[in-house]
């Protein structure tokens, strides 16, 4: 019963992982022993992750756009040749976009369902056969970071945000279905509101009553992601898989 939460020894890859919730689930790993990855558009935000995080464990950063397949696809060769397995995927990285229904561009649809839905699907079939070759009793493990937009409906014209989280968590429940018998379990976490740069702004303006919709009466923090994060990479979880689970201090019951 004491190993249940352990993922000592364990490698990781955590897309986005150079900020915000990203940023917290990498720390996190780092700090109970995994040996993780994050990744990140930019050179510059990999490099300072990494030696930020480095007092935690070992970690390296690795920039690549993964809103492009052939950026994905040179991204999976780098790691395959340093990493000829990995125990946990945590899809992460994202984009938003807001404006008026009347004038939502083409170009904030686009960018946003490539990065928070097309990478998912293409990274993790990339990265598949590093994710094979587990048991039933410890399988591999890809996390997805859906959202409570994809859950409820927002107040705010982020369009393109809200349906692409709908989608990654349809897919989750997809390729957990499809990737069971293969020793993978697919999970994805729901959070609502957390401190991070993407929510910055909101929260900036509207702090106060976003805290009150919330049955809780706080917005998530570190620990809340990293917690459900371990559970879902451990073998705490070895029997979960398609999961969608609502981070978010009980909002999604009363929307």
């Amino acid at each position: 019963m004491n190993h249940l939460f352990d993922v000592k020894g364990k490698v990781a890859v955590v897309t986005g992982g150079t900020r915000g919730i990203g940023y917290m689930i990498a720390q996190g790993l780092l700090i109970n022993g995994a040996k993780v990855y994050v990744v990140s558009r930019k050179e510059e935000s990999c490099q300072v992750a990494e030696q930020q995080l480095q007092q935690y464990g070992q970690v390296k950063g690795i920039a690549a756009d993964l809103s492009n397949l052939a950026q994905i696809q040179i991204f999976a060769e780098k790691l395959s040749a340093l990493e000829p397995q990995i125990d946990i995927l945590v899809n992460n990285a994202g984009a938003t976009w807001g404006a008026e229904l009347g004038k939502f561009p083409e170009a904030g649809w686009d960018k946003v369902l490539d990065t928070n839905l097309k990478s998912v699907f293409f990274l993790t079939q990339a990265l598949l056969p590093q994710l094979l070759n587990h048991t039933s009793e410890s399988p591999s493990r890809v996390i997805n970071i859906g959202s409570i937009d994809g859950l409820t409906v927002p107040t705010f014209g982020n369009y393109s945000y809200s349906a692409s989280k709908a989608a990654v968590h349809q897919l989750t429940k997809h390729l957990a279905g499809h990737l069971a018998g293969q020793n993978i379990n697919v999970n994805a976490i729901a959070p609502g509101p957390f401190e991070t740069k993407m929510t910055e702004f909101m929260l900036q303006q509207n702090r106060d009553e976003i805290v009150n919709t919330i049955p809780l009466k706080r917005i998530g923090q570190a620990e809340d992601i990293v917690g459900t994060v371990l559970f879902l990479a451990s073998q705490a979880s070895s029997f979960i898989t398609g999961a969608v689970i609502p981070l978010d201090g009980g909002y999604s019951t009363i929307r």
